[in-house]
């Protein structure tokens, strides 16, 4: 599969669409002749959000903000292969991601559960031992309430899970929430589950005399952990095996830190989430909801840690790569139903299920955060980001199309990569 996609970054948008299409991986096809023996063309604009669909999405609509959307090749997870959408502004996240994915080879992501999680908080609680026992204490008929508040997604199999409560003390007093664990299927299930909570708060209040403050989902999504992990045999990393065993041993290193400083841990993670985010906002999910509780979850042992974790398995030769997060992601609803992109982007990913997806966007972490710690054990992060970076700055000093290629050549020669250095090469090609 990797030989499909040998020089897949120098060629043109259209012939990437083209290949993508050939694996039946896309339906976008751009003029294409009869000689194709295609019955069927569809123009790349049968994807772009029309401007009467994005006026109901949100408020004050006045027109689109656009973001490149390139695809990350070279990934395997679960045995199948994939080419990932990703959404992103910044030079190198898509080639980090693919040439990550061809060195990890097949990762094996599994979704261990797919729960969310909403709260409904009592305030100023005297007795919050007594008040917890009332809710205890009636927790089916409680359960009963929320089912019938989600009677088609108890029908689809989903619906409300398992409720329990617990005690905060605050500078104001006691506060008991009550939680409630709830399977939305395939939708990211904000909606439905929130619909819930405020049916059975209610019956709280009367049950207890206390009226509730709120009654709100959580993206703490600590009942939808995925895991990914890949092994990559040492000798892989580089043609010398001496110098492929001391890129290992750094990167298990590197790993090591990002779990006990948290200024590492922050940058560490970030670039999981450059992937991750990228995918994210490709499929139409909520990349904000989906980072509050990423970090929250580095943070669950009262230190910010990292998310991944290398080690060397000296038994089997091979550095070893694991990821845990929480992704309560989705595949219809909001967004995604209405976002032609969107819809495009869960076509080329195979149409997932809500927990494939997951699996996928944990992996894309994981190849993600391998390339950025091998290029930092290495060469450096700059090499490969900075040569990349060139031809923002060229575009951004006034190089037109024609003229880029020359002046990021000319850049990548001189080793200065600002402003200064692109305007002067610039003027230079120009003449001037």
């Amino acid at each position: 599969m990797n030989q499909i996609f040998n020089g897949f970054y120098k060629k043109t948008p259209q012939e990437r669409l083209e290949i993508l299409h050939k694996l039946g991986w896309s339906k976008i096809r751009l003029d294409l002749t009869d000689e194709t023996g295609l019955e069927e063309v569809q123009s790349i604009d049968d994807i772009q959000l029309p401007n009467l669909v994005a006026d109901q999405m949100i408020e004050n609509y006045v027109f689109n903000y656009q973001l490149p959307l390139g695809v990350a090749v070279n990934f395997i997870v679960n045995d199948i292969p994939y080419s990932v959408p990703m959404a992103v502004e910044e030079p190198s996240v898509i080639a980090a991601a693919s040439n990550g994915a061809k060195k990890v080879g097949n990762i094996k992501a599994k979704m261990l559960k797919r729960e969310t999680i909403g709260q409904i908080v009592l305030p100023n609680v005297e007795k919050p031992m007594l008040i917890q026992d009332i809710i205890n204490s009636n927790e089916q008929e409680l359960m009963e309430i929320a089912k019938a508040a989600s009677e088609n997604m108890v029908k689809r199999g989903g619906g409300p899970r398992k409720i329990w409560t617990q005690t905060f003390e605050g500078d104001s007093g006691a506060f008991v929430t009550t939680y409630i664990s709830f399977d939305p299927c395939e939708a990211m299930g904000a909606n439905a589950l929130n619909t819930v909570l405020e049916n059975v708060a209610p019956r709280i209040a009367t049950l207890t005399d206390h009226e509730p403050l709120m009654s709100i989902l959580s993206n703490y999504a600590t009942e939808a952990i995925v895991t990914a992990r890949c092994e990559i045999p040492i000798i892989s990393l580089d043609k010398d095996a001496m110098l492929a065993e001391e890129i290992a041993h750094n990167i298990a290193l590197a790993s090591e830190y990002a779990q006990i400083d948290p200024y590492r841990a922050t940058t560490h993670n970030k670039g999981i989430m450059n992937g991750i985010d990228a995918v994210l906002i490709a499929t139409g999910n909520d990349w904000r909801a989906v980072e509050a509780g990423v970090h929250a979850y580095a943070s669950r042992s009262g230190v910010y840690r990292g998310l991944s974790k290398w080690k060397i398995d000296h038994s089997t030769n091979e550095l070893v790569g694991e990821i845990e997060l929480p992704l309560q992601l989705a595949t219809v609803g909001g967004t995604i139903s209405v976002h032609p992109t969107a819809q495009w982007a869960l076509d080329l990913l195979h149409q997932p299920t809500a927990n494939e997806l997951a699996e996928i966007v944990a992996s894309v972490g994981l190849a993600q955060n391998f390339a950025a710690i091998r290029a930092l054990v290495t060469e450096g992060i700059q090499k490969g980001h900075m040569a990349l970076q060139a031809r923002s700055l060229a575009l951004q000093v006034g190089a037109d199309l024609t003229e880029v290629d020359e002046v990021v050549k000319k850049l990548r020669e001189s080793g200065i990569m600002n402003s200064t250095k692109a305007k002067e090469i610039l003027s230079l090609l120009r003449g001037k």
